[in-house]
């Protein structure tokens, strides 16, 4: 078992009974639920999730777990999600799976969120990964250049030699930056751009990240679970 399946699995165990979860998109994610529906089909855990997307809740629907949409909850108890990279700050980027904004959503109505990820995606700075912006079709050229003049290096998103469509079918714009100087101020001019619909900068949404290194899960930050007993592989 890698890292990633490793910390995605364990991840499972945070859950108890009754809660509302919201699922996460993406590779660690999906060993998550599969871990957490095998534990409500062998322990017959009860609960409700809310998916950041279509593939995510096609994957819980097929386990045995409910899944409803955000507006049918009041809240979300714990959001287990992946992420691309994060620092010691527990600032992140996401969106590599293509979710970012549905991923924020589920993340701002959740009362506690956990990233899981493999040591290599804790960095000193943001930005190595790509920053994923999230933009409408109508007027998506226009914000293409500003972003060239910039110097942001923008590239389209593709899948097989097409565009490619989130959940929402709009497009994204994966921002080459290196290295973000000011994770807060580049957040706030991206979100003001017409056109622009959310963007993979994840800023003081959470202090928990379950890390998987060498075989070993644990937290690098927040409050461990009581009673949660962190496996080894």
């Amino acid at each position: 078992m890698n890292n990633k399946e490793l910390v995605g699995r364990q991840a499972a165990y945070l859950v108890k009974d009754h809660m509302t979860v919201g699922l996460g998109t993406g590779s660690t994610a999906w060993y998550f639920i599969d871990e957490l529906g095998k534990r409500v089909q062998k322990e017959g855990l009860s609960l409700r999730a809310v998916s950041s997307s279509i593939r995510s809740a096609q994957q819980a629907e097929q386990l045995g777990i409910e899944v409803l949409e955000i507006d049918e909850v009041e809240a979300i108890d714990l959001t287990i999600d992946g992420v691309d990279e994060f620092t010691e700050a527990c600032d992140g980027i996401k969106g590599g799976g293509g979710a970012l904004l549905e991923e924020k959503i589920v993340a701002s109505y959740s009362k506690r969120i956990v990233w899981v990820a493999e040591e290599r995606k804790r960095v000193p700075y943001l930005g190595a990964f790509k920053l994923p912006v999230e933009v409408v079709k109508n007027g998506y050229t226009h914000l293409f250049h500003y972003f060239e003049e910039k110097g942001y290096c923008p590239s389209m998103r593709e899948v097989d030699g097409k565009l490619f469509h989130t959940d929402n079918d709009n497009y994204i714009i994966d921002l080459d930056l290196k290295h973000i100087e000011d994770p807060k101020a580049l957040s706030d001019e991206l979100i003001h751009l017409v056109g622009v619909v959310e963007h993979g900068l994840f800023l003081n949404m959470t202090e928990d990240v379950l890390l998987a290194s060498d075989g070993k899960v644990y937290f690098v930050s927040g409050k461990p679970f009581k009673g949660v007993h962190l496996i080894d592989e």
